[in-house]
């Protein structure tokens, strides 16, 4: 489990979106779920390929990653902190949380 300073709570994520603040917000699942059902504006890598496509993230900018309920999403993280990205975070809960809470137009699944 990540320790809290690299998780964010779904309603810490949407004061960041609500205030337009510029950062990725990169989902890791597979893209047949992507289609189901995302968070506007995200960014699709899934998990499989982030190995290959880490470069396309910007070191410069923070990153919120989630997945369907976090899982993949602390793999990301701990991932990505390997390859020298310090200011990432995985989305508690996932987009699962996020429908249910925040965004009830996204469909679950």
């Amino acid at each position: 489990r990540l320790k809290m300073e690299y998780q964010i709570l779904p309603k810490d994520l949407k004061k960041k979106i609500d205030s337009k603040e510029d950062f990725i917000l990169l989902d890791v699942r597979n893209s047949d779920e992507y289609e189901i059902a995302k968070i506007k504006g995200s960014k699709l890598i899934p998990l499989n390929e982030l190995e290959n496509k880490f470069n396309e993230l910007s070191k410069d900018k923070e990153i919120i990653v989630y997945c369907h309920r976090g899982i993949r999403s602390q793999r990301a993280v701990e991932f990505l902190k390997e390859k020298g990205y310090k200011n990432v975070k995985s989305l508690v809960g996932g987009i699962d949380v996020w429908s249910r809470f925040i965004d009830d137009s996204i469909p679950q699944y």
